[in-house]
């Protein structure tokens, strides 16, 4: 059984395109599991408009924080297999059956993505050598490629990084470091999986540049490594 989990807030504008990719590819005992995080535009009645009973609709909620609204998700999830799904992006065809058969020999799967604008025009084909992605946990915590919509992992590592320690500076960060400092398998692959979208309003900042300051970073990796 499949679990998507995916945080939601005031997603109306691609939210039906991307729950229509994920949805043609899952099989009827999975699940999508979406919390909202109190929309106050039309992302729930979208949601609810599918009348899909793979749907799990989780609203009403007051996290205001991506992290701890993706959370509340996973904590809701019963399948032996955890997709992390952003409100935005879009499903490629086959991204379900190829990591269903890449999960076989690892505990969590990260693959790569092309980069779409708002309109849904590609401005990059690698996320991942945009990014500098590479294997390592150590250039991995310093240089983080763990991006949460190109996710996916065992059921095992999900109730093990549960719950969520406080103060986290971004759930994919800590579900990937979580994994390579306590012993998981994990795999990199170069497909591309989904059009994952960057129009200027996204709750991750993983693709950007980061103009922090530089304690601002380190305290973050501190966090990081106390919890994990």
């Amino acid at each position: 059984m499949i679990s998507v989990c995916m945080p939601t807030y005031n997603g109306e504008k691609f939210i039906r395109i991307q729950l229509e990719s994920i949805l043609s590819q899952l099989g009827n005992d999975d699940e999508i599991v979406i919390s909202d995080d109190s929309s106050t535009d039309k992302t729930v009645e979208i949601i609810k408009s599918f009348n899909d009973s793979r749907i799990h609709l989780l609203e009403n909620n007051s996290f205001h924080s991506p992290v701890y609204n993706l959370e509340n998700a996973l904590k809701n999830a019963k399948g032996d297999f955890i997709f992390l799904s952003d409100q935005d992006d879009e499903w490629t065809v086959d991204k379900v059956s190829v990591c269903m058969e890449k999960l076989k020999d690892c505990d969590i799967l990260i693959h790569d993505a092309d980069i779409v604008d708002g309109n849904g025009i590609q401005t990059a084909k690698s996320f991942f050598k945009l990014n500098h992605t590479k294997k390592g946990k150590f250039y991995n915590l310093l240089k983080n490629g763990y991006l949460g919509c190109c996710m996916c992992f065992s059921k095992k590592l999900c109730e093990a990084l549960l719950p969520f320690p406080k103060e986290l500076p971004m759930h994919d960060i800590y579900i990937g470091n979580f994994a390579a400092f306590n012993g998981y398998r994990i795999k990199f692959i170069e497909d591309k999986l989904i059009h994952y979208r960057r129009h200027g309003n996204n709750a991750s900042i993983t693709s950007e540049h980061s103009h922090r300051k530089l304690l601002s970073r380190i305290s973050d990796r501190i966090i990081i490594l106390k919890n994990i």
